[in-house]
């Protein structure tokens, strides 16, 4: 009787573990649904409509999170909305996903450069030229915006101190 117990929990784990691992889908196989929200989203943003955009790519994102572009994209409209903090983030998750990804590296970079991590910037530059090992253009693009540096921000000032706003 043990034994016959123990061999039908040990065939139903055997069961249960095979169904479980055959419904799983591969890295690189992304959802349809989630490639076809990332099309519309990169069309919204190069119409100029960035909060459209944003909603299709985010969605894209919660279809099928692996969705290395979308990320891509998303960090591309937070840049397109001067916010290279959020960039930085979502470039971030891309990397994660494939530390490779060249255009992803050159766009964290210069988010980096924006924030006025300028060492973290190179850090992405020499792991960009490692990747290239000849010329490329998000090196190129990388190492100019590099050169430049962090943009210049100045405080508001009021055109006419002393007078009250009242």
């Amino acid at each position: 009787m043990r034994v016959s117990c123990l061999a039908f929990a040990g065939l139903l784990a055997t069961v249960s573990l095979s169904t479980s691992l055959s419904g799983q889908r591969p890295d690189d196989q992304i959802d349809a649904r989630s490639m076809q929200l990332l099309t519309e989203g990169r069309a919204a943003k190069a119409a100029g409509n960035l909060d459209g955009a944003t909603d299709l790519l985010e969605t894209a994102v919660a279809v099928d999170p692996r969705n290395r572009g979308a990320f891509v994209a998303l960090a591309e409209v937070a840049d397109a909305r001067d916010l290279p903090g959020k960039a930085i983030r979502l470039y971030r998750e891309a990397l994660l996903l494939e530390p490779n990804d060249r255009a992803a590296l050159a766009g964290q970079g210069t988010a980096l450069v924006h924030k006025g991590a300028l060492t973290q910037a190179r850090a992405n530059l020499m792991k960009l030229k490692t990747l290239c090992k000849g010329q490329c253009p998000e090196a190129t693009t990388l190492a100019a915006a590099i050169q430049k540096g962090p943009p210049i921000t100045t405080a508001q000032v009021d055109p006419k101190p002393g007078v009250s706003k009242e």
